[in-house]
C-alpha cells in the first residue's frame, strides 16, 4: 500500500506569515510566532555601565516570559538596524550611552516608521514593550 499525505506544517505556515508579514526591508513576524519576540541592541558593548543596563534588561525580559535575543556585536548602529529589520523581530530596544543620557531606551516596533521610536525610562521598560508586543 502507498500512502501520501499532504498537510499545512510548520514550514508552510512560516512560509505563509513571511508572504503575508513584510516590506522592503525584510520580515515582520507577529509576536506570537517570531523566534523572538524581542532584539536588544547593545550599542555600546565596551561601557561597561550600558552593558549593564542592557543585560540587567535582558534578565527583567526573560523573568517577564518574553523571548529576547541581545545584539552584542562590535558593528555599526545601522548594521544592528539593519539586520534587526531583515530578520524581523517585533520589537526593537536600543541601549546605548546616547539614549540612558536622554532618560533611557529606546523603543519601536518592526512594523512602524523610525519616528513612532520612543524614549523610556529604564525602569519602564519592561512594562512599555509588554504593550508594544499587545498592539
Amino acid at each position: 500500500m502507498i500512502m501520501g499525505c499532504y498537510g499545512v506544517g510548520v514550514t508552510r505556515t512560516m512560509q505563509a506569515v513571511v508572504e503575508q508579514s513584510h516590506d522592503k526591508d525584510g520580515i515582520i513576524w507577529p509576536a506570537s510566532v517570531a523566534p523572538f519576540q524581542v532584539v536588544l541592541d547593545l550599542l555600546d558593548p565596551d561601557n561597561a555601565d550600558v552593558a549593564k543596563v542592557a543585560y540587567d534588561l535582558e534578565a527583567q525580559l526573560e523573568a517577564a516570559g518574553i523571548d529576547v535575543i541581545v545584539d552584542d556585536r562590535a558593528e555599526r548602529p545601522g548594521v544592528k538596524f539593519k539586520d534587526a529589520d531583515l530578520i524581523g523581530f517585533p520589537v526593537r530596544v536600543v541601549v546605548g550611552a546616547k539614549g540612558l543620557a536622554n532618560g533611557g531606551v529606546e523603543l519601536k516596533r518592526r512594523d512602524q516608521d523610525k519616528s513612532q521610536m520612543k524614549i523610556v525610562p529604564t525602569a519602564d521598560a519592561v512594562a512599555a514593550i509588554r504593550e508594544l508586543l499587545a498592539q
